[in-house]
């Protein structure tokens, strides 16, 4: 296999990354100077090298605590868990939870191989044991995996005492109606609210 073969199958693997497009992108490089080529590199090697989980909430940090875990003004009663270290990066564009987060790792997702066990699931339980919020938002994906993620964590967090919610679903502002599927519309008009 050529180098051009190897590079274009290492990016194919990865996420929205297909082959013609892991093509066009090794070819790409190959036009761009070799210091660029070389910058690139030495960026994945530190992010490699250097990023690595939060030891209380499991989001991506440099540190051995996130910038929210280590930030003081954050609301520790409320506990938001999601399944993805990215899924924090789009609740904190929103600008408006100064909460904590648990990020699982994933979904379960049995026909993939993905139990309780592959989750941090029971770190989840023993945080909330120990600094007892007030609320847990589950704030997983609303897909069916992400729906028996939010279940189960639930079952597992009913013994203590705390408020557990689910992240509303419905219709995103500027959608259209006419476009929009069964079952979004249905639990629209399910988590609807008096004006």
């Amino acid at each position: 296999m050529s180098a051009i073969d190897d590079l274009a199958s290492e990016l194919a693997k990865l996420p929205g990354i297909g082959r013609k497009t892991a093509l066009r992108l090794t070819y790409f490089l190959l036009k761009q100077s070799p210091e660029q080529s070389r910058r690139l590199a030495s960026a994945l090697t530190t992010l490699s090298d250097r990023v690595r989980p939060c030891t209380r909430c499991f989001n991506l940090t440099e540190g051995e605590l996130c910038a929210i875990c280590s930030d003081p003004r954050r609301d520790a009663s409320i506990l938001c868990v999601v399944e993805e270290a990215s899924d924090i990066g789009a609740i904190e564009r929103a600008g408006e939870f100064r909460g904590l987060y648990h990020v699982l790792g994933g979904r379960l997702s049995p026909l993939d191989g993905v139990g309780p066990e592959d989750l941090h699931i029971d770190d989840l339980v023993g945080r909330v044991a120990t600094m007892k919020p007030r609320e847990v938002i589950l704030a997983t994906n609303p897909s069916l995996e992400g729906e028996a993620t939010a279940l189960y964590v639930q079952r597992q967090l009913a013994s203590q005492s705390v408020t557990i919610s689910r992240i509303a679903r419905g219709l995103p502002v500027g959608g259209d109606l006419e476009y929009a599927d069964g079952v979004t519309i249905a639990q629209a008009l399910a988590a609807r609210r008096t004006m």
